[in-house]
């Protein structure tokens, strides 16, 4: 490049004692003295503490803190010394001593400081890092620094939805003290006093003690601010020194993937632990209406605690999905949207009724849970049991119309049943069955949402079965079956391939119409039948002799 004084420039070179060499393309140099300690530099807007003697070229000293017995105190690039002082002293470390030769460009420049520097000066600066305080500069732009005063605990910040509890004094850089509080709450992305308060949050944790040097951009910019009540005036363009603490904060979780049930934590919880799906959790709960109006207590005033098995509709929904985040003992504020609690119906609770369209208040400390067993924690006669009983509700659930919650209950049986290496002749046998009514069950609410490629995976997995023999259309439902082959005639009329699917799924219908329609007609009847079968194969009488079929044909 040709803009470097020479080939041994290095913005921030390792040196040993004694060695110089250039950092900056304008010619500052820099020899080592004394090594410094640890592996950190100083960063832009730390305020560093150095002692220094200044000389000229030929040895005239013309300033010294060490003279004077007190130590030099600024921040660092923000044009409070000479240039070459910011960009060299940035390379230093804790206790490091170093001479600088710094050219007139980044010291005095053509018109020197009479009388003690001359014009186009070069000088030298024996300088010894004695420490600094780190001042993040927080948006990037030098709009708000941060000086840590006392260290916070943990690890982690506030969010923009968790509502903090903070501590501050704001003064003017006369120090006129303009605005403070011992004790103010807001919701971090609502902010408060000024935008730089709910910046500064962001980046704290609990405990944590800064200051804050605040430009007007992020305080009240151009026009300031008049004063009213206990509140000073601040000056069009004013810069604020604020003294912030952040005493603590209560989380606020957005739950769903709408993100439209809210739970603020009012008192955390133990562990790591959550319920599951199916648990059975203890909790105590207080509803209330947005007027204040409580419609609902259970668990308090010596009662037990209220008792109920996630994930099976025995509470309303937003408040099953809220439980399941929830850690032993933590108490927490669920606000819950009409779609997730009572709709657009009245509701009629044990203390008052809830109307229409309501958002609805809980608030719900989890005082016990106990998990619902993994299919790892089970033995296979346990596995086989609990993938008949989700199959059991799946079936119950599609009949309602609740499909969506079908769907859930017959993939969780089948996951159950997935792995059968270790299962006996006689088991696998018997969770080959469940997987194939459940996968093909399952098809059927596929096939309500139009969802035809994942309808004719989950068949296909099953025409690998060894229950049966044959293609997809031997298997599936001849109804789907139909509605499927439409479905690709529709994207592609003159496929040649599809329209002899098509022929033979009609030669087959009329085939099977003679042999038995009834049998034929319903995929749930139908598989109720195999799984009978496969039972009295096996002589094992555990599985269900009989299952009520669903008409699929009343539920399309």
């Amino acid at each position: 490049m040709n803009d470097l004084p020479n080939d041994d420039y290095e913005p921030n070179p390792i040196l040993k004692v004694g060695e110089e060499k250039e950092i900056d393309k304008q010619g500052l140099k820099k020899k080592l003295l004394k090594e410094g300690q640890g592996w950190e530099n100083p960063e832009v807007g730390d305020q560093v503490e150095v002692h220094y003697t200044g000389t000229l070229l030929d040895g005239t000293k013309f300033d010294s803190s060490r003279h004077r017995g007190t130590p030099c105190k600024f921040k660092l690039g923000q044009g409070q010394v000479i240039k070459g002082w910011d960009q060299g002293i940035k390379t230093m470390k804790k206790g490091e001593n170093a001479i600088f030769t710094i050219p007139p460009e980044l010291a005095y420049g053509e018109s020197g400081s009479p009388p003690t520097i001359p014009p186009n000066a070069t000088l030298q600066f024996d300088v010894e890092q004695l420490s600094w305080t780190s001042v993040k500069d927080i948006c990037k732009d030098g709009g708000i620094f941060k000086k840590i005063l006392t260290e916070g605990e943990k690890w982690d910040n506030p969010r923009d939805r968790d509502e903090v509890l903070v501590k501050y004094e704001a003064r003017l850089e006369d120090g006129t003290v303009v605005s403070k509080s011992d004790g103010v709450e807001f919701t971090v992305k609502d902010g408060y006093f000024c935008p730089a308060l709910s910046k500064a949050v962001k980046t704290m944790k609990k405990g944590e003690k800064v200051l804050l040097t605040v430009k007007p951009q992020y305080a009240f910019g151009e026009k300031g601010r008049a004063a009213s009540g206990d509140e000073g005036a601040v000056p069009p363009n004013a810069t604020l020194d604020v003294e912030l603490e952040l005493v603590s904060w209560k989380t606020v979780t957005e739950i769903g993937d709408d993100k439209k049930i809210l739970k603020k934590i009012l008192k955390e919880g133990e562990g790591y632990q959550h319920p599951n799906d199916g648990a059975v959790v203890k909790v105590k709960l207080i509803g209330k209406l947005e007027d204040g109006t409580v419609f609902l207590k259970k668990g308090h005033d010596e009662e037990e605690p209220f008792e109920f098995k996630t994930d099976e509709e025995q509470v309303i929904e937003g408040l099953d999905r809220a439980v399941v985040t929830m850690k032993k003992g933590e108490v927490a504020l669920v606000t819950i949207p009409p779609e997730y609690a009572f709709s657009s119906t009245e509701s009629k609770q044990d203390l008052a009724p809830v109307p229409p369209n309501s958002t609805v208040y809980y608030e719900v400390e989890l005082v016990s849970f106990e998990k619902e067993k993994k299919s790892w924690d089970m033995n296979n006669a346990e596995k086989i049991e609990a993938a008949g009983r989700y199959k059991e509700e799946g079936n119950a659930l599609f009949k309602s119309g609740k499909y969506a919650r079908a769907s859930k209950r017959y993939e969780k049986a089948a996951k159950f049943v997935e792995y059968d290496s270790s299962f006996s002749e006689e088991e696998k046998k018997q969770s080959r069955a469940l997987k194939v009514a459940c996968n093909l069950n399952n098809a059927a609410y596929k096939l309500k949402l139009k969802d035809f490629k994942q309808a004719e995976k989950l068949c296909t997995k099953e025409c690998e079965s060894p229950l049966q023999e044959g293609s997809y259309i031997q298997l599936a439902d001849l109804d789907f079956a139909e509605l499927d082959i439409k479905k690709a005639l529709e994207i592609d009329p003159d496929n040649r391939d599809v329209k002899l699917e098509y022929k033979t799924l009609k030669e087959k219908v009329k085939e099977f119409n003679k042999k038995d329609a009834k049998f034929y007609g319903n995929m749930f009847a139908k598989w109720s039948k195999l799984e009978h079968m496969e039972s009295n194969k096996s002589g094992n009488q555990a599985m269900p002799k009989e299952e009520e079929p669903i008409s699929i044909d009343s539920a399309a």
